[in-house]
C-alpha cells in the first residue's frame, strides 16, 4: 500500500494535505485567536482534558514577578500521568530500546512492565533514604534504566538532576555538589562506536567527597563493582517491594533540576515544576508531532538534555505512545544505521537536529534508499536554526516529499517547544518556526523592550502570562535568576535569542548572548574559558563560537599566555583540559596564540570582533578599545593558521 502524502505544495508553501488533516489532533487555525483571548483559561482547559488531578487546583495562574506559578493548589503525581493511567492498556509498547552492538536484540517494555519496574526501583530508592524533595543525580547513557529512575523520582516526589554522560568527572561533581544529591545513579559503561565506555571511573571520581551516600551501578558492560558505598540496579530491583504508593504532589513543587549553560563559568540549575511542565510536555506531544495512543515517536536526544527530557521520555509517555531510545552512534557500523531503526520499528514521528541532517547529507544516498521509511508521518527539527539547504534534503530523502518539518524552537528554560507550525493546521516553511504555540506570546523588540517593525530584526520576549513549563528559578541563585532572564525587560521573559517576522511567521536568527550552539547543545562561553584558564601558563583567554556547517557552531579559543609561545603540543594539551573539565562537546576546533585580547576601557573581551575576524568580516567597534592595534596581529594570527 502506498504511504499517504500528509503536504501538498501551494503557492510556493507547504500545507497539510487532507490525509494530514484526517488524523491530526488539531486543525482549527482559529485556535490561536480562541487562545489568544484568554490564554489562562486556555490552559486550563487542557489540563483538566489531558492530565489526571488528584485535586483540582483553587487558582491556575499566579504571578509575582519575576516568579510564577500554575494550577496553584491542584495535587497530582507525574508518574502516575505517564505510567499508571494508561495500565487498561497494560500490553502497549511503552518503550522500544535498541543497543548499539548489532548482536544484541532489542527490548521492548510494556506500560505494564515499565509499572513494575518504577514501583520497585522507587522503593529501591526509599529503602535508601531517599524521601520527597531530596536530589538524586542520574548520570546514566541512553538505557532503559535511565527512565525507569527518572520515573522512579517522580512517583516519590524526589528532585532528579540528570547529567549528559559524556560530560567529565568534574562537570558532575559540580552538579552533585549543587544540588547537595544523595544518591548517585550510574552505569559501569556503555557502548559508542563499537567499543565500551568506561563511565563508572567518572561517576566515583565525582562522587568523592560529596554528599553521595550510595551508588547505584547498572551493568551494561560487564564490570565488577565493589564497596558498600555500591549497589547493583538489577539485583536491587528483584528484592524490592512489587508496589510503591505514589507520593501527592504538590502542581508548583519542583520537579527536577537540569543543569545549562550560563554566562559565567558555573553551570546553573534550571528547575522545573510538576503541573506546568506535565501538561506543556503532553499537550506539545499530542498537537505540535501529533502523537496518538500506540504511535512510535523517535527523538534522537540524549537524556542529559531538556530534549531528552521532553521528547525523548516524558511527553510519549504522558501521551500514551510509545517512545524508542537508540544507545549509540548514529553511523555505527554504517550510515543506514538510523534509517534501518526506523524501518525495524515503523516509526512515525522521527525528531532530530540539524547537526544530525548535516551529517548524512555528506553520506552516499544508498544508505537511505535501501530502507523502507514510509512508516513516518512527521519530522521534527531542534536545537539549532535550520539552513534550506539541510530542510529541503531532510524532506525529500527523508520524509520522501510526504511529511511535513516542524521546525521547533524552544530552550531549556522553556520545558518544551514554544515557536513552531502545527501539522495540522501549517504552512511549513524552509528555515521558519513558524508561530508562538497557542496561549503563548512572543514579541520582537528592541533592546529597549519596545516591539520592532515586522520584518525587522530584534530580540525575542515572551510576554506574560508565560508558559506553564517554563523555569521556576536558578537553584540557589535568585540573583541569577533574575539578571539572565528578567533584568532587560522586567515584565517580560528574556530569552537570549534574535528573531524577526517573515510573512507573519517567526524566523530564528540565533543566541544574542555568550552562549553557543554546538550540534544542538548550547555551551557557555565562559566554561570553556574557565577550563582553560585552569593552566598555568595561560594568562588570558577568550572563546567564541565560529559558523560550522556539520555542528552550527564549535567553539575556537584566542589565549594569551604568560610568557613563552604557543605550539601544537601546548594546543591539545588545552584541548585535553577542555575535555576533562567539560567534555568532548566543548573541545575547541581551534586555539589560536595571540599577544594580546581586543578589551574595551573596562576590561571588557570584545567577543563581536573576534567573531568578526573568524568569518572574515570587518570588525566594527574599534575606537572603543584600549588596544585597537591587537586586531590586526589576531587577523594575521588567523590567517596564517587557515
Amino acid at each position: 500500500m502506498k504511504a499517504p502524502k500528509y503536504v501538498v505544495k501551494k503557492g510556493g508553501k507547504y500545507w497539510p494535505s487532507n490525509a494530514m488533516k484526517k488524523i491530526a489532533n488539531m486543525t482549527d487555525k482559529n485556535i490561536y485567536d480562541k487562545a489568544a483571548k484568554n490564554p489562562v483559561k486556555f490552559w486550563e482547559g487542557v489540563a483538566k482534558e489531558g492530565l489526571t488531578w488528584e485535586k483540582e487546583w483553587d487558582k491556575t495562574y499566579v504571578e509575582k514577578l519575576p516568579y510564577f506559578e500554575w494550577f496553584k493548589g491542584g495535587k497530582l503525581n507525574f508518574c502516575v500521568n505517564c505510567v499508571d493511567r494508561h495500565l487498561e492498556h497494560p500490553k502497549r509498547i511503552a518503550m522500544i530500546w535498541v543497543p548499539e552492538p548489532t548482536g544484541e536484540k532489542p527490548i521492548e517494555i510494556t506500560y505494564g512492565e515499565l509499572y513494575d519496574k518504577v514501583n520497585k526501583f522507587a522503593n529501591v530508592l526509599k529503602e535508601n533514604g531517599i524521601k520527597k524533595g531530596d536530589v538524586v543525580s542520574i548520570y546514566l547513557p541512553m538505557v532503559p534504566q535511565a527512565l525507569i529512575a527518572m520515573l522512579a523520582c517522580t512517583r516519590i516526589g524526589a528532585i532528579h538532576s540528570v547529567v549528559f554522560s559524556a560530560f567529565s568527572a568534574d562537570a558532575l561533581k559540580a552538579r552533585i555538589e549543587d544540588g547537595k544529591a544523595k544518591i548517585l545513579i550510574t552505569a559501569d559503561g556503555y557502548y559508542r562506536r563499537g567499543k565500551p565506555e568506561d563511565l563508572l571511573k567518572k561517576a566515583k571520581k565525582a562522587a568523592h567527597k560529596t554528599t553521595i551516600k550510595k551508588i547505584i551501578v547498572v551493568n551494561r558492560i560487564g564490570k565488577r563493582v565493589h564497596g558498600k558505598k555500591f549497589l547493583d540496579f538489577d539485583t536491587e530491583l528483584q528484592i524490592a517491594e512489587s508496589y510503591c504508593k505514589p507520593e501527592t504532589m504538590n502542581s508548583e513543587d519542583t520537579m527536577f533540576i537540569l543543569y545549562t549553560s550560563g554566562t559565567t563559568g558555573k553551570p546553573k540549575g534550571i528547575l522545573h515544576d510538576t503541573g506546568g511542565y506535565a501538561i506543556q510536555a503532553y499537550q506539545t506531544c499530542k498537537w505540535n508531532f501529533d502523537l496518538h495512543p500506540g504511535d512510535v515517536m523517535w527523538c534522537t536526544a540524549d537524556i542529559g538534555w531538556i530534549t531528552g527530557h521532553t521528547y525523548a521520555m516524558y511527553g510519549p509517555l504522558l501521551a500514551g505512545a510509545t517512545t524508542l531510545v537508540y544507545e549509540g552512534g548514529p553511523d555505527y557500523p554504517n550510515p543506514g544505521r538510523w534509517w534501518k531503526i526506523i524501518q525495524d520499528h515503523e516509526v512515525n514521528v522521527f525528531y532530530t537536529a540539524p547537526t544530525a541532517i548535516r551529517m548524512f547529507m555528506k553520506e552516499d544516498f544508498k544508505w537511505i534508499k535501501k530502507h523502507n521509511l514510509s512508516s513516518l508521518k512527521i519530522l521534527g527539527t531542534v536545537g539549532e536554526p535550520i539552513d534550506q539547504k539541510s530542510w529541503m534534503w531532510y524532506f525529500n530523502k527523508i520524509g520522501g516529499e510526504r511529511c511535513p518539518v516542524i521546525d521547533t524552537w524552544w530552550q531549556t528554560e522553556t520545558g518544551g517547544t514554544l515557536i513552531n507550525v502545527l501539522p495540522g493546521i501549517g504552512p511549513f516553511v524552509p528555515t521558519v518556526s513558524g508561530l508562538s504555540f497557542p496561549g503563548i506570546k512572543h514579541v520582537i523588540v528592541n533592546e529597549k523592550g519596545k516591539e520592532v517593525p515586522k520584518g525587522k530584526p530584534g530580540l525575542l520576549a515572551q510576554k506574560s502570562p508565560f508558559a506553564p513549563g517554563m523555569l521556576h528559578g536558578v537553584h540557589n541563585n535568585h540573583k541569577k535568576y533574575v539578571d539572565t532572564y528578567w533584568k532587560k525587560f522586567k515584565t517580560m521573559y528574556d530569552t537570549s535569542d534574535g528573531a524577526y517576522l517573515q510573512n507573519g511567521l517567526i524566523r530564528i536568527t540565533g543566541r544574542t548572548d555568550d552562549v553557543m550552539k554546538v550540534a544542538g547543545h548550547r555551551l557557555s562561553t565562559a566554561e570553556v574559558e574557565d577550563a582553560i584558564h585552569d593552566n598555568r601558563k595561560v594568562g588570558d583567554v577568550a572563546v567564541v563560537p565560529m559558523p560550522n556547517k556539520i555542528k552550527g557552531q564549535v567553539p575556537i579559543a584566542f589565549v594569551v599566555l604568560k610568557h613563552g609561545k604557543g605550539s601544537k603540543k601546548l594546543e591539545k594539551k588545552l584541548k585535553k583540559y577542555v575535555d576533562i573539565k567539560i567534555g568532548p562537546t566543548a573541545r575547541p576546533a581551534r586555539i589560536f596564540f595571540v599577544e594580546d585580547l581586543p578589551k574595551t576601557r573596562s576590561g571588557k573581551i570584545m567577543r563581536r570582533i573576534l567573531k568578526a575576524l573568524l568569518i572574515d568580516e570587518e570588525p566594527q567597534g574599534l575606537m572603543t578599545l584600549v588596544n585597537p592595534g591587537s586586531v590586526g596581529k589576531i587577523k594575521e594570527i588567523i590567517k596564517a593558521n587557515q
